[in-house]
């Protein structure tokens, strides 16, 4: 499976974004799917995760309430709408294939990240 991010950009505290994590080499509806995060100097981070049906979802703490998983099979296609972003959401965001789960070394195939940066 080859993933691609996109739809990063620069927002400002209190905006929104969406991304986009499209997927090739196998049918999308046979696995699961995960953004995770980065920022300079820290840890890759777990975001948001969910089920090869969508019928699971599980979030950080960090974003529960501002960011919302989805996917459409039949575009291949998996997203995350991230509403009143804050600044320390700024980081490079990644989409992976993995099990419902937070846990960043159960994730595979991941692709190039996408930049999300947010002014105050």
């Amino acid at each position: 499976v080859q993933l691609q991010a996109s739809g990063g950009g620069l927002v400002q505290a209190g905006g929104s974004l969406r991304l986009s994590c499209a997927s090739s080499g196998r049918e999308s509806r046979t696995y699961g799917l995960g953004w995770f995060r980065q920022a300079p100097g820290k840890e890759r981070d777990f975001v948001a995760a969910i089920s090869p049906s969508s019928r699971g979802t599980i979030y950080a703490d960090s974003v529960k309430g501002r960011f919302t998983i989805s996917r459409d099979n039949a575009k291949n296609t998996m997203y995350l709408q991230m509403t009143s972003l804050k600044p320390e959401d700024t980081a490079v965001y990644y989409c992976a294939v993995g099990p419902l789960t937070k846990h960043f070394t159960m994730y595979g195939s991941w692709g190039q990240g996408t930049q999300v940066t947010v002014s105050s």
